[in-house]
C-alpha cells in the first residue's frame, strides 16, 4: 500500500515541476547565478547526482537558474546544455574573483586602447617629480651655503690663530737669539779691551 503512494507522488511530482517550468515568468527563469567559492562543480543529468556527469563548472562561471527543487538547481550552460546543481554552491552575487578578473580585462583593453593617454600621464608625472627635485636640490645647496660659511670663517679664524702662534713663536725664538748673539758680542769687545783680546788657556 505504501509502495503504491510513492508511485503515484513521484510521477506527480515530475508533472508539477514541468508545469511550473513551463508557466513561470520568464525572469524566474532565467535568472544569472554564479559558482561560489574555490571549487569545481560538476553538472549532472539527474536531480540526485547519480546521473551522467555533463560538464564541470569552475568558481565564478556564470549560469542560468531553471527551477530548484529541494537541495538541487537545475541550470542552462553558456552552450545551452542543462542539467542539475547542488543549490549551495550558487550564489546571486558575482564572486570576488570574477569582478576582479573581469575589471583587470576592461583595464587591459582601456590601456590597450589609450597609449597615448598612457605616455601622456607618465610624461606629466616625470615633469612632476622633475621639479620636485630641482626644488628639494635647490634647498639642498642652500642649506651647503649656510653650512659652508661658518666653517669656512672658522677655518679662517683657526688659520689666523695657527700663523699668530708661529708667528710669536718665531718672534720669541729670534729675540733670544739675538740676545744672545748681542750679549757674546758686547762680552768679547769688553774682554779685547780689558785684557787685549781673549786668551785660551
Amino acid at each position: 500500500m505504501r509502495r503504491a503512494a510513492v508511485r503515484t507522488t513521484a510521477p506527480a511530482a515530475i508533472l508539477t515541476m514541468v508545469l511550473a517550468a513551463l508557466f513561470a515568468p520568464a525572469g524566474a527563469r532565467a535568472a544569472t547565478a554564479y559558482v561560489s567559492g574555490e571549487l569545481v562543480l560538476n553538472v549532472y543529468s539527474e536531480l540526485n547526482q547519480q546521473g551522467e556527469r555533463l560538464a564541470t563548472l569552475h568558481s565564478g562561471a556564470a549560469v542560468e537558474t531553471l527551477e530548484t527543487s529541494g537541495e538541487f538547481t537545475r541550470v542552462r550552460l553558456g552552450e545551452g546544455t542543462t542539467g542539475w546543481v547542488k543549490s549551495s554552491y550558487l550564489t546571486a552575487q558575482e564572486p570576488a574573483t570574477a569582478r576582479v578578473k573581469r575589471l583587470e580585462e576592461e583595464l587591459d583593453r582601456a590601456r590597450a586602447t589609450t597609449p597615448a593617454l598612457a605616455e601622456a600621464a607618465a610624461r606629466s608625472e616625470l615633469e612632476r617629480l622633475q621639479r620636485e627635485l630641482a626644488a628639494k636640490q635647490s634647498e639642498l645647496d642652500a642649506e651647503r651655503e649656510q653650512r659652508a660659511a661658518p666653517a669656512v670663517a672658522d677655518t679662517a679664524r683657526q688659520s689666523f690663530r695657527s700663523v699668530g702662534l708661529g708667528v710669536a713663536l718665531c718672534a720669541v725664538l729670534a729675540a733670544a737669539a739675538l740676545g744672545f748673539w748681542l750679549g757674546y758680542v758686547t762680552l768679547a769687545r769688553r774682554v779685547r779691551q780689558k785684557f787685549g783680546g781673549l786668551r785660551v788657556y
